[in-house]
């Protein structure tokens, strides 16, 4: 059985982590989909080598920022680490904040085929910018189920649903109705770490200015003259914005302005992925707890994930600590 701490951006998910693992006899795995890619720290708020020492961590630093890396990719590493973790009497903490990314590993989940060719993609997105309306509307048709989904506004899930139809002669909505109907890899019990809105805002805009504080502009700067970031890290929150306004012109101020704005949408769909997945407890945290979390939280989240994992995760696993609103359990 598995624990984790889950949440959206900014509520200090890696503090809290660093004070209870030690308790829990527990080593961190990140749950992050950009903490993977080396030399992306200040951006994606890295547990920093003091935090390293004092607690192992996985699945941070797990490849350059130029090489592309999928979640089937991360599944298959972070499960090793997992498992290295369990085979050593530890407990795995999985942290972070990428809900997709937890659940490949704690589900059986199964992706589609990763792009062996890459001829096939570059083509396809030739053909995408060429004219986007035609190869939407090509799509739709061999595809509308995912087409009637939220993922059609994205230009590169847009790109990549083709690719998967024409390499398996299968609709890429197939796969995702396979992931969400999939049985648990591991047992698990975790927390969802919450807050009020305004508060949860305010403390993303403090985060985001620290991170300019600490050199943000400067470690992009670095990675895109050095061996530069792939397709898929070259869209980290910050990241993107930082390098329009290296390439473009664009203001540093409305940089930093369209940085907070997509964090706090980033944080509502973060929120929206962990309501969907059930068995786990929400705790709402105060203002003051997203500046250090007080002893209080440490100790109840800390005090609920021994109960859960000494008895199994039964709680969890009848259903209870589903959000705010639902018929579950808050702590």
């Amino acid at each position: 059985m598995v624990a984790a701490i889950l949440g959206p951006t900014a509520t200090g998910k890696s503090r809290i982590a660093l004070e209870i693992a030690p308790s829990l006899g527990a080593e961190i795995v990140s749950v992050d989909s950009m903490q993977v890619y080396s030399g992306m720290d200040i951006g994606t708020a890295k547990p920093d080598p003091g935090a390293r020492r004092l607690v192992p961590h996985h699945m941070l630093d797990v490849v350059d920022a130029a090489t592309d890396f999928s979640v089937a990719q991360f599944q298959r590493q972070a499960r090793k680490a997992v498992e290295d973790i369990l085979s050593r009497g530890r407990i795995a903490l999985l942290v972070g904040g990428t809900g997709l990314y937890f659940e490949a590993v704690v589900n059986e989940v199964v992706f589609p085929p990763g792009s062996g060719d890459d001829d096939l993609r570059k083509r396809l997105q030739r053909e995408f910018e060429t004219d986007q309306h035609a190869f939407k509307e090509r799509l739709a048709r061999v595809d509308p189920a995912f087409a009637a989904g939220e993922g059609y506004a994205n230009p590169r899930r847009v790109v990549r649903a083709m690719e998967v139809y024409e390499r398996t002669g299968m609709p890429f909505s197939v796969f995702q109705d396979r992931r969400e109907a999939q049985a648990p890899h591991y047992h698990h019990c975790g927390v969802v770490l919450d807050a009020p809105r305004q508060a949860l805002y305010r403390a993303i805009e403090k985060r985001v200015d620290e991170m300019f504080e600490s050199g943000l502009v400067h470690e992009v700067r670095e990675l895109a003259q050095g061996s530069g970031l792939s397709r898929t890290a070259r869209q980290g929150l910050g990241y993107k914005e930082v390098l329009a306004y290296l390439d473009s012109g664009i203001s540093l101020e409305d940089t930093i302005n369209n940085i907070k704005r997509r964090s706090r949408n980033y944080a509502k769909r973060q929120l929206t992925w962990f309501r969907r997945i059930p068995g786990l407890c929400w705790m709402e945290l105060d203002e003051d707890d997203l500046s250090g979390p007080s002893p209080r939280i440490v100790g109840e989240i800390r005090d609920y994930l021994r109960g859960e994992l000494r008895d199994g995760g039964r709680a969890g696993r009848q259903g209870l600590g589903t959000p705010p609103g639902g018929s579950g359990r808050m702590i």
